[in-house]
């Protein structure tokens, strides 16, 4: 590869990277041409792309980005390969998840970048899995200023059926 390749590469990367919120570097270097292809389709089906660089290209890439990334730069040994997401922070760690569950061992989590935190290392699979999209958090917080309207306005409405029915029964009373 050429050196005015590399740069392209490199560039193309890091616009990228500038561009993604979240993106993941796993470990492929065991992979077989046939399950990274595999894992390539579950991640286009997800609206997520995955590609494999050179870890060089990679350190590059990521000292373009403002953000203090060295923790992710000590990881860069072996092949790696970078999933990127636009929309969710754990729906690369979702695939990664489901992708083992069938039969798979790889691909490794070696880091993540999510919002400007930083991952590292396998055993925050679980963690990123769990974190919630933007989208669920807002949702949450409506439902939870939802709940005490829908409260007040069920009991008013379930305490003037009762006020309606007391009502009722001593106007037949008399």
């Amino acid at each position: 590869m050429t050196r005015e390749e590399k740069e392209i590469i490199v560039r193309d990367l890091s616009e990228k990277l500038v561009n993604t919120n979240y993106f993941y570097i796993t470990d492929a270097s065991t992979m077989t041409v046939a399950s990274i292809n595999q894992f390539r389709r579950m991640a286009f089906d997800r609206g997520l792309e995955y590609k494999v660089y050179k870890n060089t290209l990679i350190k590059k890439a990521l000292d373009t980005l403002e953000a203090d990334t060295t923790a992710l730069e000590g990881v860069l040994k072996g092949s790696s390969g970078i999933l990127f997401s636009t929309e969710s922070g754990n729906a690369p760690a979702k695939l990664i998840k489901d992708f083992r569950k069938k039969g798979h061992t790889l691909p490794l989590l070696k880091g993540a970048f999510i919002d400007s935190g930083i991952y590292v290392g396998e055993n925050q699979l679980d963690t990123l899995a769990t974190i919630k999209s933007k989208f669920e958090l807002i949702g949450d917080v409506i439902a939870l200023l939802q709940s005490p309207a829908k409260n007040v306005i069920s009991g008013l409405q379930g305490g003037g059926n009762k006020l309606a029915g007391i009502l009722k029964t001593l106007s037949e009373k008399e």
